[in-house]
């Protein structure tokens, strides 16, 4: 299969060119997450002792599956969400990579530089969910009236429960970068965000009640860094609101 070819910016090409080269695209964004598939079913084991570990010690063993198939489906499930997420990169990479030659070079530059900032804050939104508003969370939810209940827990049910925290978190972590696309289309201003801190704090906890946890313990964990997050977002604006109209970006007055 021939690899494509990034354009570049102005480049002209017809429309079966730029069909050829997404279809190639699209089909070494598979091939990734087929090979990313095959390592973390060889290594699915592990995984799952991972996704575990934020369970009390005294839970760790104890979860149930009903069923002749769930073992093994529950395997193939937990192996391509690893897989989804390790080829991650590397497909948004070549999306972008489709996608770039219609912006200018300089653009170009700042969008990396936007990219790499998601990746680290949705690195950043894992991290936290793993080792700071799991733990807690799952050992107040487990131990929660155990003196009325015979709690179990169920493999397919736990491991949904988990992926989905992580995920949510992630993506909630993305915070600045959707405020900071707001602010250069000119939704929303520095000033507007200043002025409106408290209606944002209220919304930011809003947002960590929507999370899938839903116990005090770790709405707490949850609401603090979207806080902070906000309060990133605003000192952010005004910083990059100076950068643009230095540059001769103009932004609506709001």
């Amino acid at each position: 299969m021939k690899l494509p070819r990034r354009l570049r910016h102005g480049e002209e090409a017809t429309l079966v060119e730029h069909l050829e080269e997404l279809r190639g695209r699209v089909i070494l964004s598979l091939l990734a997450v087929g090979i990313a598939f095959g390592v973390a079913y060889a290594f699915h084991t592990d995984i799952l002792d991972w996704l575990k570990r934020p369970l009390p010690d005294d839970r760790q063993d104890d979860l149930l599956t009903l069923g002749v198939t769930e073992p093994f489906f529950l395997s193939i499930r937990i192996s391509v969400y690893a897989a989804l997420a390790a080829s991650l990169p590397f497909w948004l990479w070549q999306l972008w990579s489709f996608l770039a030659p219609a912006v200018d070079e300089r653009q170009q530059r700042v969008m990396a530089s936007f990219v790499l900032f998601a990746a680290l804050l949705f690195a950043g939104g894992i991290v936290v969910a793993y080792f700071v508003v799991l733990p807690p969370a799952l050992d107040f939810l487990t131990n929660y009236n155990d003196d009325q209940f015979n709690v179990q827990l169920r493999a397919s049910s736990y491991f949904s429960f988990v992926t989905a925290v992580l995920l949510a978190i992630g993506i909630v972590y993305l915070l600045p970068i959707f405020v900071l696309a707001l602010v250069r289309l000119g939704i929303l201003s520095s000033r507007t965000l200043r002025r409106q801190r408290r209606l944002g704090y209220v919304l930011a906890v809003a947002v960590a009640v929507l999370l899938p946890t839903v116990d005090p313990v770790s709405l707490a964990f949850e609401a603090v860094p979207l806080l902070i997050l906000f309060e990133l977002s605003i000192w952010l604006s005004v910083f990059f609101e100076r950068r643009w109209r230095a540059a001769g970006v103009v932004l609506p007055a709001r």
